[in-house]
């Protein structure tokens, strides 16, 4: 007589899915995806995907500079990080690892679209305003709010390992569309800090009177501004574009005067600025490796 399967041999029939997919899981070591990892090995050959620092000003006061970085509008953006004014506390609005939509059409160095490399920060500061006589006028930063931002950037660059010359102002990466962080940004005390180079004051003051002299042409500041970093035209006409570049870069070693007009004094800068030797770091920055000229 033909014996049909035992009870305990049916039991098991009927579990076996249920018990293949439990050893499935368990085998999977509870990796969501299902993909097994093996992170045995790492290479060296590697760096952060973050290239570029760039500074910001809100045009606007705390409550609203917060709404327009994390609510959804017309014209949605957001930085990774927000520094208030009264009281001074920074803000992580954004993860480094993601991308923060604070640098819109931009360019640096031949770099286009900078919110894929970069880290943005955003400062508390209402930007500027009109005088009586129609003249602009930029509100000032405090001591406390600057003391945040500086430490702020010396832990990113050290983590990120960014280059002094990609320490930028969005003025820098966008020029006549953006002013910010505007001409009372203190950028030579971010020198001083060692975060970024200066142009040497010895070579400035020595190639000044050539320039006084005789002022080269639109295409020499053009050239000079492109070797700077600058993604300006090379038309050999003073442009728009070529005025706008200029007045970012007054801003941030010359702000007395920021016209875009073409001067002995700009010119000597932008020589020295772009000159291998003309570049000179106050003492060792944070970040890792020794700071080398670009040019």
């Amino acid at each position: 007589m033909t014996h049909g399967p035992s009870l305990l041999a049916r039991l098991v029939q009927r579990l076996q899915p249920l018990l293949l997919g439990v050893l499935a899981a368990l085998a999977l070591g509870g990796c969501a995806s299902g993909v097994r990892l093996d992170t045995s090995y790492t290479s060296e050959n590697q760096d952060s995907r973050v290239l570029f620092l760039v500074l910001h000003y809100t045009v606007g006061d705390y409550d609203s500079s917060l709404q327009t970085l994390t609510k959804p509008s017309n014209r949605s953006v957001s930085s990774h990080y927000l520094v208030r004014d009264e009281p001074v506390v920074i803000y992580r609005l954004v993860d480094e690892n993601r991308r923060a939509w604070h640098a819109g059409p931009s360019g640096w160095q031949g770099h286009r679209n900078l919110n894929a490399s970069s880290i943005g920060i955003e400062i508390v500061n209402p930007g500027p305003s009109r005088r009586a006589d129609g003249s602009e006028v930029y509100a000032p930063y405090s001591q406390a709010q600057m003391d945040a931002v500086i430490a702020l950037c010396k832990d990113i660059v050290a983590r990120h390992n960014i280059r002094p010359d990609r320490i930028i102002g969005h003025n820098d990466i966008a020029p006549g569309r953006k002013q910010d962080p505007g001409p009372l940004f203190p950028w030579k005390r971010f020198a001083d800090e060692g975060l970024m180079a200066w142009p040497d004051a010895a070579m400035v003051a020595a190639k000044k009177p050539v320039y006084e002299a005789q002022l080269p042409d639109a295409r020499w500041f053009q050239d000079r501004l492109t070797d700077y970093g600058f993604n300006t035209s090379r038309s050999g006409q003073w442009d728009d574009l070529t005025r706008d570049s200029m007045i970012s870069f007054q801003m941030k070693y010359r702000p007395a005067v920021y016209t875009g007009a073409p001067d002995a004094e700009t010119a000597a800068l932008l020589d020295v600025a772009t000159h291998p030797q003309g570049m000179r770091m106050s003492k060792p920055g944070p970040a890792a490796a020794p700071y080398t000229t670009r040019w």
